[in-house]
């Protein structure tokens, strides 16, 4: 019984603790500086239990900033799981771009509240650097991606992104058009589009009687 108690408790903790992460993002886009105690009572939550889930405010932006990259992150596995490589890559592009477009309010917040940029880069880095292997390698696999292409490569490749204002009515075509774009520049070269591997010639390759 004492065992069944505290999963509950353990439950409500983690409840609560999710239910403040969605509130602080809607708060922290819509404000950088909304007030943490707006946060807790929209929240649903008592000024203890929140603070001793985030003693200060940079402790709460920094965790709504990896949360919310953790879950762009996580939907690279579902897509594999349900469309072609190609298409999933495709389709996590644009996923990224519509967190990094609605998401613009959060990264005011960042920048006014964060002072450690090198752990700020890494929490964010991470997560999206093992999706884009993930789908690199399902795509690599499959032959519909050129096979020297790295994670660092696509992260360079689609920077272009984060110099798009997203307050312009034409944000998301300007995005669609670069993504459409990178994904033209990972196809060229691929084995399965029936054309040479980077670095080889249209005579080179088995059969030819070439070294």
């Amino acid at each position: 019984m004492q065992e069944e108690k505290g999963a509950a408790l353990r439950s409500d903790a983690q409840r609560n603790r999710e239910r403040i992460l969605e509130v602080a993002l809607d708060e922290l886009t819509r404000a950088a500086d909304a007030p943490l105690s707006m946060i807790a009572k929209k929240a649903g939550v008592g000024q203890g239990t929140f603070y001793r889930n985030f003693p200060n405010r940079e402790a709460l932006v920094l965790e709504v900033y990896r949360y919310e990259m953790q879950q762009v992150a996580d939907t690279a596995a579902r897509l594999l799981r349900t469309r072609p490589p190609d298409r999933a890559l495709r389709e996590w592009m644009d996923r990224l771009a519509q967190y990094a477009m609605a998401k613009a309010g959060l990264a005011d917040a960042l920048r006014k509240t964060t002072s450690t940029h090198g752990s700020l880069a890494q929490i964010g880095y991470t997560p999206v650097s093992e999706a884009v292997t993930l789908l690199l390698t399902a795509n690599k696999e499959a032959g519909t991606i050129r096979p020297d292409l790295t994670p660092d490569d696509f992260l360079l490749a689609i920077a272009g992104l984060w110099q798009i204002d997203p307050h312009t009515p034409n944000w998301q075509p300007r995005a669609t058009r670069l993504l459409d774009l990178v994904m033209d520049g990972l196809r060229a070269g691929a084995r399965g589009a029936g054309g040479p591997a980077p670095g080889e010639s249209e005579g080179d390759g088995p059969g030819t009687g070439r070294p």
